[in-house]
């Protein structure tokens, strides 16, 4: 970008108005306002580029803070413009001193005390001893702060599945939220600072955070957990054990006779299949667990979206909402996840519902192999 411009004017040149995206825009589809859809929102970053608004106007303050950052509208756009980056500088601007939201500051501070620390809870490695440093000989899973602070079973479930996949003690955050909001800079040195300490082939059982670490690292660098085993590391998927329930729901011992296989679902990370492009992989693992079953839409987003669900608790339930009536027509014993946003989100939604929400990991060491 040159001088004081906010954003790249090439990204922004590329939008053409064409409005494709729009259908595929959650807060277009809760307000129908041409302001709160991705076209919009270019609109109203062109206004500011050429001097028209303020970034003080209300207006895009507003739109900068309503938008969830899915990115759902970037595979649908023919002109192919990366909305992702542009929500990025604009976030860099916008939110700034008083003008980012309270608790999003403090998220930020968390996270940054959790990428100094490298902290690493008892919990995540129960069972499964830690190597001290990372080594480029090995590919290397990914942590997470907030996964193994909420789900540490997670990381244990991937390293139960592959056991040669390496874990090192000290590692930091990757930096996603805070490129998410409006410290892009900060996420992208704490992004490279990971991949030092995280040498060769890094697996990720989050699909943010391997969104934002394939951009600042490289695809070569970066592989999702479901697109690394679907590639052929760990065991065979079809040596994968159907998961069999009994009358009640309840799983059966594996090679136990009888029962019928789970009815599974998915509900896709928006930025692992928006911007890396995975979605496919996890549908064809879930098959081999028992019944899979589309999720209605399972492509948008459930409105956790990073930080989102925090700072924007009552637009995230209305975004949550429609999914919600359609997982209760479906009727599933598992609702698959591949991020641990959407964890939170759909396991807080659906508790005291027969449908279990669970990580595609949990789920595929479970299962186990014959």
């Amino acid at each position: 970008m040159a001088g004081d411009k906010i954003f790249d004017d090439d990204l922004l040149s590329r939008c053409m108005s064409c409005g494709f995206c729009l259908p595929s825009c959650p807060t277009y589809q809760l307000t129908g306002e041409e302001a709160s859809s991705p076209r919009g929102r270019i609109t109203l970053m062109r206004a500011v580029q050429e001097d028209r608004l303020d970034v003080t106007d209300p207006t895009v303050l507003a739109q900068s803070e309503f938008c969830l950052g899915c990115r759902a509208c970037e595979p649908v756009c023919p002109a192919g413009v990366q909305y992702g980056q542009l929500l990025e500088q604009w976030r860099d601007t916008e939110w700034q001193g008083r003008r980012r939201p309270l608790l999003a500051r403090a998220l930020m501070a968390m996270m940054s005390w959790l990428g100094m620390a490298g902290i690493t809870l008892l919990g995540v490695v129960r069972g499964a001893a830690l190597t001290r440093r990372g080594t480029a000989d090995a590919p290397h899973l990914m942590l997470g702060c907030v996964e193994r602070v909420l789900y540490p079973r997670v990381s244990r479930s991937a390293r139960r599945l592959v056991p040669a996949l390496r874990a090192p003690a000290v590692q930091g955050c990757c930096g996603a939220l805070h490129a998410h909001n409006g410290e892009s800079g900060k996420g992208r040195r704490m992004a490279q600072r990971l991949g030092r300490q995280l040498p060769g082939t890094i697996v990720t059982t989050s699909g943010g955070c391997s969104a934002h670490l394939t951009h600042e690292l490289g695809a070569d660098r970066v592989v999702e957990f479901s697109a690394w085993i679907a590639a052929g590391n760990g065991p065979d998927p079809a040596s994968l054990r159907p998961i069999m329930l009994d009358e009640r729901g309840k799983p059966l011992p594996p090679h136990a006779s009888g029962g019928r296989p789970a009815r599974i679902g998915l509900q896709d990370s928006c930025h692992l299949r928006n911007a890396v492009g995975v979605w496919r992989q996890p549908r064809e693992l879930i098959a081999h667990l028992g019944e899979y079953v589309e999720v209605p839409n399972a492509a948008g987003c459930c409105g956790a979206a990073g930080s989102y669900s925090v700072l924007r608790p009552k637009d995230s339930r209305a975004v949550l909402a429609p999914k919600l009536d359609a997982l209760a027509e479906l009727d599933l014993d598992y609702l698959a996840v591949v991020n641990p946003g959407c964890y939170r989100q759909l396991a807080g939604a659906l508790k005291g519902s027969r449908t279990r929400v669970v990580h595609l990991a949990e789920l595929l060491a479970a299962a186990g192999t014959d």
